[in-house]
């Protein structure tokens, strides 16, 4: 342990419960250490990490980075991001969350600059690129061209009305990769757009609606789940939004976490849900 907060600047994570058994990627061991053990996914996988207020806000909309405002700038939030970063193969977000996010790149090392040299390594062991790919949803295209964030792969998901509105005005490192007709995308071509392309592990990085479409679609297999020790409020006048927006189940659904494990950080807690629905009770 000792090793792994030397190299990494993180107090390795306290494990207060943990099924037997999950999947191991066999870390290296300075993440591992840090981690608090294993990590790893059965293929195919898609799963969605959010960070949580206290009072369930996740985004706070005008506010810039407003999730690390949510995290109580937590340094291992931001280590257990780039984690499962290194672990994806294509990381999936919305043009919403690209644009509150001006400067961010949806890598690993952007995550958790200290641990960079681990992530790749684990990346090396498990045969895959530097990088993951970034997956963009734009029904209309909406989204700055210049954002460095498509600096490296990036696969822009649209509709044909949206691949005509980017054009050319992409860089060279960015695909537009139309999947229907209208800005009103369907998640399951989404997904299935990127396994077409290989990407086995997706992770969902893409805010609340973005995750809700993919709740209705059945496709979230697991949620990774940081609350962090604050409050943040909430007014009338002001959207706050919780982690599913523009989406509802029950009553008519019943779609439940499994609890897979749980780490303990201080005061914040880092939960992974495996997720599955049944019928509803009536």
């Amino acid at each position: 342990m000792a090793l792994a907060s030397r190299h990494t600047r993180v107090r390795p994570l306290e494990v207060l419960y943990e099924e037997s058994q999950l999947p191991d990627f066999d870390l290296p061991d300075e993440l591992a250490e840090a981690y608090g053990g294993p990590l790893g996914f059965t293929q195919p996988r898609l799963y969605a990490n959010f960070v949580s207020s206290l009072d369930g806000v996740v985004a706070m909309p005008g506010v810039l980075q407003s999730n690390r405002l949510i995290a109580g700038a937590s340094d291992v939030d931001r280590f257990v991001m780039g984690l499962l970063r290194a672990c994806a193969d294509a990381v999936l977000v919305g043009a919403g969350s690209l644009s509150a996010a001006p400067t961010t790149r949806w890598t690993a090392e952007h995550a958790y600059p200290p641990a960079a040299e681990f992530y790749a390594r684990l990346r090396r062991q498990r045969d895959r690129p530097p990088q993951p790919t970034l997956a963009v949803l734009s029904g209309n295209g909406s989204i700055d061209a210049a954002h460095p964030g498509l600096g490296g792969r990036t696969l822009i998901l649209t509709s044909g009305p949206g691949a005509a509105q980017l054009g050319r005005r992409l860089p060279r490192s960015a695909t537009i990769v139309p999947i229907g007709c209208t800005p009103t995308l369907e998640p399951a071509a989404a997904v299935q757009a990127l396994r077409a392309g290989g990407h086995e592990l997706i992770l969902c990085e893409g805010g609340p609606t973005v995750l809700g479409s993919l709740l209705t679609a059945r496709l979230v297999d697991e949620l990774f789940l940081t609350i962090s020790p604050v409050l943040a409020g909430r007014a009338s006048q002001r959207q706050r939004p919780g982690l599913v927006e523009d989406a509802e189940f029950l009553p008519t659904r019943n779609i439940a976490g499994q609890l897979l494990s749980v780490r303990r950080s201080q005061s914040h807690l880092f939960a992974r849900y495996a997720l599955t629905e049944s019928s509803v009770l009536s």
